[in-house]
């Protein structure tokens, strides 16, 4: 277990953890761990979806471009069929105990650049309050094409604010939790970050804490969170 306090504290009063979704909450395969990536594998797509990672991955400001591109390959199979093929996701070792005990003291979010529906089963099945993410249209039971963008991968610091604001929370008063480098500008404005398993060494630099063990989350809230008050009391 790689685990380590690595910067500067900016918790306050923490009322909620909103994490990030794939490559974090949930491991499917793939580059980025991610939900697109399983349903397009899921669909038989895995070739052409590669392909255009590697064509859209690099231009970030293409990304909208992307996700239409993906849902294009979609259009017209069965959603039923390919979400079933994908559910329920491969949580990370310990997620479910972990956001157990979570619950019992704060509100639970995730804000993803993967898919709603996948958020919405997490959710569900976990017992988390809120979500915001991307999705894909059904209609009649198969994929249209098209995409509800909600979510994008290298503004997530924007919606982050935009989230909290919904649920009438203060930036502030969040824990985020995060694995990679879009992550990043939501780190720098959350009352407190944590990289989980980061797939960065820029993680570190911008974060309160990192693990590799998503059992520990629970306790580096805590003791961060508590070493803050304490330094902030002493300058008192």
């Amino acid at each position: 277990m790689a685990e380590q306090e690595c910067s500067t504290i900016m918790s306050m009063t923490i009322k909620a953890v909103i994490f990030d979704m794939d490559g974090t909450l949930v491991q499917y395969d793939g580059p980025f761990q991610s939900s697109w990536d399983a349903i397009g594998y899921a669909a038989g797509l895995k070739e052409q979806w590669d392909r255009l990672m590697e064509h859209y991955f690099p231009q970030r400001g293409l990304y909208w471009e992307w996700i239409d591109a993906n849902a294009q390959l979609l259009k017209g199979l069965s959603a039923e069929k390919i979400y079933r093929a994908i559910l329920p996701p491969p949580y990370t070792p310990g997620a479910r105990e972990t956001i157990a005990q979570l619950r019992k003291r704060y509100k639970l979010g995730i804000l993803t650049g993967g898919l709603d529906y996948i958020a919405r089963y997490i959710c569900d099945d976990l017992g988390m309050d809120f979500y915001l993410a991307n999705g894909l249209v059904v209609r009649d039971g198969v994929f249209t094409g098209e995409c509800e963008k909600r979510v994008y991968m290298w503004s997530k610091d924007r919606h982050f604010v935009e989230l909290c604001a919904r649920e009438g929370l203060e930036p502030t008063e969040v824990c985020f939790v995060g694995d990679h480098l879009n992550d990043i500008p939501v780190m720098k404005i959350a009352g407190l970050a944590i990289a989980f398993a980061p797939k960065d060494p820029e993680l570190i630099k911008v974060t309160a804490a990192y693990t590799d063990d998503f059992r520990q989350i629970p306790r580096l809230i805590e003791e961060l969170a508590l070493r803050h008050n304490q330094e902030r009391h002493a300058r008192l």
